[in-house]
């Protein structure tokens, strides 16, 4: 039998005017779109569908993605011409849900990995390995305390304290933000609801008792309904 022969393949001979100008347009003003495989096959089914790409070879994902990391080596830092959000708002279509201007922030601090109040979004930028990140200001504290935090995992829609009528909704399991008092500290810490036992309420509002844990240092702690936040998801 004789042997196959390979196919002839073009090779590659690199991208377009157009497609250069588009990725960097990409790596300059990003909108919260997460460097990955998915990212990669998307834009060269663009490029491979366009007219400007007639008679040339395909573009392949993976050469995306080597244009993408060279780049991001030799521009680590991006400018902050656009504020970037968390995926918790937006759409399965990927569209934001609400006017990013109506939203305040919170963002979790890696010194002691407790919520804070964002200020402002002074900058963001991607890392070599494809994660972005954002500058913050927090609420009440000096440009000292600024911090690059990673804005997939610690950056969020501020969290909303529990109103009395909303205890009858909590159940064991749910995450939550918890207010923690200490001696030299209170400051914001994830937690979740062990158990919870159920009260009369009176005058005072809900007297509900609620038995959480810390998800930083799995401590427990029994608190009452206003020292709890419902919190949105990263």
């Amino acid at each position: 039998m004789d042997r196959l022969r390979p196919r002839n393949r073009v090779v590659f001979s690199g991208f377009t005017h157009a497609e250069i100008q588009r990725m960097e347009k990409l790596l300059r003003e990003p909108k919260g779109e997460s460097l990955d495989r998915e990212f990669y096959q998307k834009l060269a089914g663009s490029f491979n569908r366009s007219s400007g790409r007639a008679g040339k070879p395909i573009v392949k994902w993976t050469e995306i993605q080597s244009w993408f990391q060279t780049r991001l080596q030799d521009f680590p830092q991006v400018p902050n011409s656009e504020l970037m959000f968390p995926k918790s708002l937006e759409s399965k279509e990927g569209k934001i849900m609400r006017d990013p201007s109506e939203l305040e922030f919170e963002a979790r601090s890696s010194k002691d990995g407790a919520w804070y109040d964002v200020e402002a979004f002074l900058a963001h930028r991607f890392l070599s390995t494809g994660e972005a990140e954002v500058h913050v200001r927090f609420v009440g504290f000096g440009a000292e305390e600024d911090e690059w935090v990673n804005i997939k995992s610690s950056v969020r829609e501020r969290s909303v304290p529990l109103e009395n009528t909303e205890c009858s909704n909590l159940k064991v399991g749910d995450p939550v933000l918890c207010f923690q008092e200490r001696r030299d500290q209170a400051i914001y810490y994830d937690a979740h609801i062990l158990e919870i036992q159920r009260r009369m309420h009176d005058i005072r509002g809900c007297r509900c008792l609620i038995l959480i844990r810390y998800d930083h240092d799995d401590s427990e702690e029994r608190v009452r309904l206003r020292r709890l936040c419902r919190r949105a998801r990263c």
